[in-house]
């Protein structure tokens, strides 16, 4: 019986093993394949690898042959760029490290100002390594239902590497609170490239020998990232052969795994496009069927005269084809007369319109700004970002849960590891706690700002005792901490003794000094 304290080889896992655990967890991506590869094919169709590409398709084909509607394409793009503008603008921070609650109240405002230096040391690093690039990539995949993103060590130019990796090379397993503590990847090396990329890999003799005559030689490699007795271990093996090339062991996990929303008794995300797929597909079909009978109705099908008896078979159904036929309305009819043309142009355009209204709303494709209307202003503006969060729903917890903190922690401890920074506490919730501030979370914010405000004023309503109903100390806190006021802007508990101090002591020498002054002009 193998127990839960297993002594673990320094090696790993064994290349036999990674591989079983491999194609057990890729038998169950299988099930989700053809959504997967549909969803992809009509909302994204320049991403969609489910095709065959990495089976020996070449690259550069055309991907959207069977696409007669853009309309899941744009408004996939405008959903990516909805929520990334939302709760990760570029080029601004949108979230901020605070003191948890292991910190003591006298103490959290000297940890502010330091962890306010870790917050913009950190958004400075990703807009030097070109975050915002990767997220663009990694929320497109999201709205189909899973998204990737690899987190590693860069150079002096990137520092930090971000990479959105296609759905399709990744296949994942779940750990305790179903959370992915493992990842393997599947892709293809020349082998010239495997020793430069992984300057570490011990390759065998005999595969050197085999690539020595052709160096651009394709190696099909696949890489395991798993967590086995609380140790992550990154392991390289070749998938002919029984080749390990690298193995090393993790700090922290480098992958990012967001779902957009997740059955409890599933693997992968479901995304609004899986949600607006069928609409997606009939949208499709009837543009498809619009623009066959457009194109008969412009070039026309006729009817001609023939002795001869009309073989089906030999019937094509195209603009501008002749039918052949024994007579045209009997035997004093045209030589040559149309087609009868069928379907409904008016009744195909408003099926087609209420599709694509259902799938820009399933896709949270509407404007903040109606157009022909003036700019709104900014309380319409946060009014509206609070009805993106309410459409959002519960994938809007989920998006700072498996997509915001995971990426601060990872970018946090690689700074600590380079020598970035020097980050004394852990990125727990407890000791520093990750707190958004993107516009989106800033107008759920202004939301309690109101509640306290009215209440704030509801209590002063009801004289000296309704004042006593708020700690106004703790107030002035509170909303700078909601407004994401820097800490360098405020002041300590010890500063603001020292000021009522001083006030204290200036309004005593005013009372003094008004005090004196009836005595001194008596005396004169």
């Amino acid at each position: 019986m193998r127990t839960a304290t297993r002594k673990r080889d320094m090696a790993g896992l064994s290349t036999e093993e990674i591989k079983k655990r491999y194609k057990k967890a890729q038998t169950h991506k299988e099930h989700w394949r053809s959504i997967y590869e549909e969803a992809y094919e009509y909302a994204l169709p320049m991403r969609n690898l489910y095709d065959g590409y990495y089976e020996g398709n070449v690259p550069g084909q055309n991907k959207m042959k069977r696409v007669f509607d853009s309309t899941a394409i744009h408004s996939t793009a405008r959903f990516a760029n909805r929520i990334q503008s939302s709760l990760f603008p570029p080029q601004r921070a949108w979230c901020r490290l605070q003191p948890g609650n292991e910190i003591p109240e006298a103490d959290k405002i000297a940890a502010q100002q330091a962890l306010d230096f870790y917050t913009e040391r950190m958004f400075g690093i990703m807009a030097q390594s070109g975050f915002d690039l990767a997220m663009g990539e990694f929320l497109l995949d999201l709205a189909v239902g899973t998204a990737v993103m690899l987190i590693q060590p860069g150079d002096d130019i990137t520092p930090i590497r971000y990479t959105a990796i296609p759905s399709y090379q990744v296949t994942f397993d779940e750990g305790p609170n179903n959370t992915v503590d493992t990842v393997y990847r599947k892709f293809k090396r020349p082998f010239r490239v495997i020793q430069r990329e992984w300057p570490d890999a011990d390759i065998p003799e005999d595969m050197a020998l085999a690539c020595q005559d052709d160096p651009t030689k394709q190696i099909e490699l696949l890489e395991a990232t798993y967590t086995e007795d609380e140790q992550i271990s990154y392991c390289l093996v070749t998938v002919d052969g029984d080749y390990k090339l690298v193995h090393r062991d993790l700090k922290s996990f480098p992958f990012v795994v967001s779902r957009y929303m997740k059955a409890s008794n599933e693997r992968y995300g479901r995304g609004p496009v899986l949600y607006a797929l069928p609409d997606i597909k009939t949208l499709n079909k009837v543009v498809e069927l619009t623009l066959k009978n457009a194109s008969i109705s412009i070039g026309g099908v006729f009817t001609a005269v023939d002795d001869g008896v009309l073989n089906p078979q030999t019937i094509s159904i195209v603009p501008g084809a002749v039918i052949g036929v024994s007579s045209n309305g009997g035997p004093r009819g045209p030589s040559l007369a149309p087609l009868p043309r069928s379907g409904d142009a008016n009744l195909s355009q408003i099926v087609a319109n209420d599709l694509r209204v259902n799938i820009k709303k399933a896709l949270l494709d509407e404007s903040l700004t109606p157009e022909n209307m003036s700019a709104r202003s900014a309380t319409e503006i946060n009014a509206k970002l609070s009805e993106l969060s309410q459409n959002l729903g519960s994938a809007f917890g989920r998006l700072i849960s498996e997509t915001m903190f995971p990426i601060v922690r990872r970018t946090l401890e690689l700074m600590d590891e380079m020598g970035m920074i020097d980050l004394p506490l852990k990125v727990n919730g407890v000791q520093v706690q990750v707190v958004p501030i993107s516009p989106l979370a800033m107008a759920n914010n202004a939301e309690k700002l109101n509640e306290v405000v009215q209440f704030m004023q509801i209590s002063q309503s009801l004289g000296p005792q309704g004042q006593t109903l708020l700690r106004m100390d703790k107030v002035g806190d509170y909303i700078a901490d909601q407004l994401g006021i820097p800490a360098q802007l405020r002041t300590t508990p010890q500063e603001r003794q020292q000021i009522q101090q001083q006030l204290m002591e200036a309004a005593q020498m005013a009372m003094q000094q008004q005090g004196m002054m009836p005595g001194q002009e008596a005396a004169e």
